[in-house]
């Protein structure tokens, strides 16, 4: 059998073991699901009326909060998601499942490339659980065209690959299920530093530049800007240099260290 069918028929084989794995073990994805959405409810529910306040002025309502909030908690979504990518492939890594996988007659790449379909599946999956919650509070986007609907689904899977690679290789490097989740954590740190739940303009000056260099507030903002129309500006062609870096940096990471021989 040539290469690239053998390929294909490893990697999907691997992406069969992971989505069973997955749905076997649920708790740790409904765990890091739960984040998002309490954060949404919370910030709906508990600070919207003030927080609207905020980013509209006196005119604004908890309708246009939930609108601004819901793009950066679809991206947090997917940063919480990979976090159980980490984790899977450190706990695979330190039970001697990947090491068996080295020795068997099978494509080597496919073991990685399982994980990495597997948890991008994964965060569409979340990503559309989060955002029936959010139509079901109250989110609407009456500006997109179908086009922009479809571009923004694009930047979600995207991100979502990006992100997973770094994952992959966090995990690979990580001792024990426990580090890689710490190792991980900025994933979800993040979205908290940027402009997901407030403008950064508002923030503190010497805070600004911590919440604008970082790769989730131009991918925030691009999908803000495809979902409710407001100005994309530059942050589209920064989202992208983000992710293919970050996607580029992770992959070579990963295989890297999956292709390291063992001590």
């Amino acid at each position: 059998m040539s290469s690239l069918p053998l390929a294909l028929r490893d990697s999907s084989t691997m992406l069969r073991r992971n989505l069973l794995h997955a749905r076997r073990y649920p708790s740790l994805t409904l765990n890091l699901l739960l984040t998002p959405i309490m954060l949404l409810l919370l910030f709906v529910y508990l600070f919207g009326d003030v927080m609207s306040a905020g980013i509209g002025g006196t005119g604004a309502d908890r309708a246009q909060y939930i609108a601004y909030i819901v793009p950066g908690i679809l991206l947090m979504t997917i940063g919480g998601t990979v976090v159980g990518t980490a984790v899977s492939v450190s706990t695979d890594m330190a039970e001697g499942i990947i090491a068996r996988f080295r020795t068997m007659n099978i494509h080597r790449g496919s073991v990685i490339i399982g994980h990495v379909i597997g948890s991008v599946l994964q965060s569409m999956a979340s990503v559309v659980l989060v955002g029936a919650v959010a139509v079901a509070i109250g989110f609407r986007s009456t500006h997109a065209t179908p086009l922009e609907w479809l571009a923004a689904f694009a930047l979600l899977v995207l991100f979502a690959t990006t992100l997973t690679w770094i994952a992959v290789g966090m995990g690979l490097v990580s001792p024990n299920a426990e580090a890689a989740s710490n190792n991980a954590l900025p994933m979800i740190l993040l979205p908290l530093f940027s402009s997901a739940f407030v403008p950064v303009d508002s923030m503190p000056t010497w805070f600004q530049p911590i919440a604008e260099y970082q790769p989730f507030t131009p991918a925030i903002e691009t999908l803000r800007g495809l979902l409710l129309g407001s100005e994309i500006g530059h942050n589209g062609w920064i989202t992208l240099a983000w992710c293919l870096g970050l996607s580029t940096l992770g992959y070579r990471w990963s295989m890297t260290q999956f292709n390291r021989d063992p001590k």
